[in-house]
């Protein structure tokens, strides 16, 4: 039974991140970074890794990025990392032995623990996070425009935490969450769910709440409330993203 494994990166704008993480793959057969196009020093310093293969194509979105990468890769195991996030040497020895059973699950989650201004966050809704990394590549596909999911069912989780370095300041971690927000309105306008007055009102606080009361964001600290705050105003956005869109196509339906 093969046992290597494919290490799987998308990349835009990394070059603070790029270095670090090809080091902290060192334990994979291979490497494979997919990138779109970044203007920084990202590929300058990936030309220091002759081992890294590096492909480059314009980004539509997460799940066509990441189905790509997956065409590239040779081995029967991918672990799918992001440039933000570090592996420790617990989580190396588990996915090596994980990898090596006689009888694996399809795929495996990975817990994170995620850094805010570089100090950890207990709480505020991320404490109970985990991505599907590590997995089978045979009949693998993502779907979906943000939050992408795989199609694979039997799964597993695995013990040690995946470190997130995701939010380095506050710009940061606010463009982001924005970000990912308003890829979610284009997601749900294209399947025809209508935003309402009432919930583009209520959705936001019952966010904040939720992050900061409910799920013990007050517990971080000021990093408490700038998260669920940051969550809120993003979920904010979504709506006013979601009211544009109708709009938009109201008009070019008349045209």
């Amino acid at each position: 039974m093969s046992t290597k494994i494919s290490a799987l990166v998308i990349t835009l704008n990394e070059a603070k991140n790029i270095r670090d993480l090809v080091n902290n793959l060192d334990f994979a057969d291979e490497i494979i970074i997919v990138d779109s196009y970044s203007t920084d020093e990202t590929l300058a310093i990936l030309k220091e890794f002759t081992h890294v293969k590096v492909y480059q194509h314009t980004f539509t979105d997460f799940s066509s990025q990441r189905n790509i990468a997956l065409q590239y890769a040779s081995h029967k195991w991918i672990l799918f990392i992001d440039a933000d996030e570090r592996i420790s040497e617990s989580l190396k020895e588990e996915i090596l032995t994980t990898v090596q059973l006689n009888n694996p699950k399809k795929g495996y989650y990975f817990k994170r623990k995620f850094y805010f201004l570089d100090k950890p966050i207990g709480f505020s809704g991320l404490r109970t996070d985990k991505n599907l990394r590590l997995f089978q590549k045979e009949g693998a596909e993502y779907r979906g425009l943000v939050h992408e999911k795989l199609n694979i069912t039997h799964t597993g989780t695995l013990q040690n935490y995946l470190t997130h370095y995701s939010y380095s300041s506050y710009e940061h971690f606010r463009d982001k969450a924005i970000y990912y927000n308003k890829l979610k309105a284009i997601e749900k306008i294209k399947k025809n769910v209508k935003p309402s007055v009432f919930m583009a009102a209520f959705h936001p606080v019952y966010t904040f709440l939720n992050r900061y009361f409910f799920r013990l964001g007050i517990l971080d600290g000021k990093k408490g409330y700038i998260i669920s705050k940051i969550y809120a105003q993003a979920i904010s956005e979504r709506y006013k993203e979601m009211f544009k869109l109708m709009k938009e196509q109201a008009t070019s339906s008349k045209i």
